[in-house]
């Protein structure tokens, strides 16, 4: 999935404003330094003027800041670095650690999207890239998650 849909998808969901995404971001890393300006950017549509491309960077430094966001940093560790590569499994496990959500959690917010996944399904998804039942997560698959975790934060 475009990472940039990905940024839209957590700022709608969170009703963030973009200097508060700044603010998340350098949660991960304060030494990260990203601009308001740069955030308006990454948030217009692909075919309007101005429009930049999320990088994989940005992506996941704003993921790891939500985990701290939502559930605080860990006491006594040192901060996790930041990931090299996002994938579409990288986003959703980001997004069940920063919610907390249990098995149960992600059947039914992807039921409540009208894409319901088995548990064999969803344990595939979660498993290490060299697994023999690893299962690259899709774009249908992320975007019908993420359509689902909106509808239980914001309410449906």
């Amino acid at each position: 999935m475009i990472n940039n849909d990905v940024l839209r998808s957590i700022r709608y969901m969170l009703d963030l404003s973009h200097q508060k995404l700044v603010e998340i971001a350098a949660l991960a890393d304060p030494a990260f330094a990203l601009d308001k300006d740069d955030v308006r950017a990454m948030l217009l549509k692909e075919d309007e003027p101005g429009h930049l491309a999320c990088s994989e960077e940005v992506l996941a430094h704003v993921l790891d800041g939500l985990i701290v966001h939502l559930r605080g940093r860990e006491e006594g560790k040192p901060p996790r670095p930041v990931e090299k590569r996002i994938s579409n499994n990288v986003v959703l496990k980001k997004l069940r650690v920063a919610f907390e959500l249990t098995d149960a959690d992600m059947h039914q917010i992807f039921a409540d999207a009208g894409f319901p996944v088995t548990k064999p399904e969803l344990s595939a998804l979660f498993r290490q890239a060299g697994h023999r039942n690893f299962r690259p997560c899709g774009d249908q698959l992320l975007r019908n998650f993420l359509k689902g975790l909106t509808l239980r934060v914001r309410g449906g």
